[in-house]
């Protein structure tokens, strides 16, 4: 297979391009740089079968010759990313998914967009299934990235029931791992980065939301299952992707504080603007259609990453 993939430099983007290489594919990896970093594809540079390109995905995207799968990962994903870049966030939900699934149409390619768990927005149901709708709120702060997801994923359905492309889309519940920058904002980092420094481990409200946290080899795994399954009749409806484990803001700070030994406290701060009080993936489909589930559990998971975390911090 000969796969495109946006957002390539980026967290999720990079463990994407060595499962791919990995299982012996070419892999053309385009990224702007915005959020994305080639350090984290260092290891990749010059290596057979592996092309970075910078590129803004909003510009029209030329491929020369054969493609067989374009893989839409290009988009801010944090909050601190898409609070700070907002006009750009919308611009690659909406152009950047137009552009890529033009890509994918001109060499009639399967196409994968990357969409996530806040197309649920503060969910009114939990756990969260592919059919429930979400409750967004669209000219909050949160929208421009909430709102953005939602148009790439009616764009990718309005090109696979107009122009028959061949579609996929993966709905990314929390996801943590090495790559992880480490001022993303993302509440996995934030702990572990305040924790290892001894500074004050901040939730918002009580700490009572909830979220669902899957390390990245096991995101990665299903992404590329879902990318590899036979066409049918419903593989074109989106698949929750994530771990359905779910647990408190605060638990998840004190099992951070646990693994690192560290002696920080915890520290209370207002909750932002439609923070989603809770975050669950119903992971049914993925389960019986892709014959996939979540191994890596959270204490190795987080062992794993406070391990990068105390690399990064010392380099």
């Amino acid at each position: 297979m000969r796969a495109v993939v946006t957002g390539g430099a980026g967290f999720l983007g990079s463990h994407l391009c060595d499962s791919l290489l990995e299982r012996g594919h070419e892999v053309l990896c385009l990224d702007n740089l915005l959020t994305g970093n080639t350090d984290n594809i260092a290891h990749l540079l010059g290596r057979e079968r592996f092309n970075f390109f910078k590129h803004n995905v909003t510009d029209y995207i030329f491929v020369e010759g054969l493609v067989d799968a374009v893989l839409h990962f290009a988009s801010p994903a944090s909050p601190v990313d898409y609070l700070e870049l907002p006009i750009q966030t919308l611009k690659v939900g909406s152009l950047g998914t137009h552009k890529a699934l033009g890509l994918a149409l001109e060499k009639k390619a399967r196409f994968l967009l990357a969409s996530t768990s806040e197309v649920y927005g503060d969910p009114m149901v939990s756990p969260q299934r592919e059919s429930y709708w979400g409750n967004v709120n669209p000219i909050g702060p949160r929208g421009v990235y909430d709102e953005a997801k939602r148009f790439a994923e009616a764009m990718t359905m309005a090109y696979c029931r107009y122009h028959g492309v061949d579609t996929r889309i993966v709905r990314i519940f929390n996801t943590y791992g090495p790559r992880m920058r480490i001022c993303d904002g993302r509440v996995v980092s934030n702990f572990i980065v305040q924790a290892l420094h001894g500074a004050p481990l901040t939730i918002y409200g009580e700490g009572a939301q909830t979220r669902s946290f899957c390390y990245v080899s096991d995101l990665i795994r299903g992404i590329v299952a879902l990318l590899e399954a036979e066409p049918s009749d419903d593989m074109h409806l989106p698949f929750n992707i994530g771990n359905p484990e779910e647990r408190t803001v605060r638990n998840l700070a004190e099992k951070v504080l646990a693994l690192t030994g560290s002696s920080s406290t915890i520290v209370k701060r207002e909750l932002p603007v439609d923070d989603p009080q809770q975050r669950c993936p119903d992971i049914h489909r993925a389960q019986t259609i892709l014959g996939w589930k979540p191994k890596v559990d959270i204490d190795r998971g987080l062992q794993l990453t406070i391990e990068y975390f105390k690399k990064a911090l010392a380099s």
